[in-house]
């Protein structure tokens, strides 16, 4: 699987590390009201779709960036690949 870094162009998958669903990037405030169940909800428990899924990928044998790679489970397809940095940034999440 080739993934087309936004940065260094097209990289093997074997470069990167597969981290999991790219919701994890909306961590919850841990100092809202009901942020006990918010929390259990972030850690435990995860979609497994068939079909376009975000998923967080770490390029570790690269430049060590993080990747929110849109791609489809059933066939493997990559649509859509984005610095994890600017999905966070475009949210609200970071400076």
């Amino acid at each position: 699987m080739i993934i087309n870094h936004p940065l260094l162009g097209p990289c093997d998958a074997q470069e990167f590390t597969y981290l999991g669903d790219a919701r994890l990037i909306d961590r919850p405030d841990g100092m809202a009201a009901g942020a006990e169940a918010a929390f259990f909800d972030y850690d435990y428990l995860r979609d497994n779709p068939a079909g376009l899924h975000r998923e967080l990928w770490f390029h570790e044998q690269g430049d060590r960036s993080w990747l929110v790679v849109t791609r489809n489970t059933v066939t493997h397809e990559i649509t859509n690949v984005e610095l994890a940095r600017d999905v966070a940034r475009n949210s609200g999440r970071s400076a």
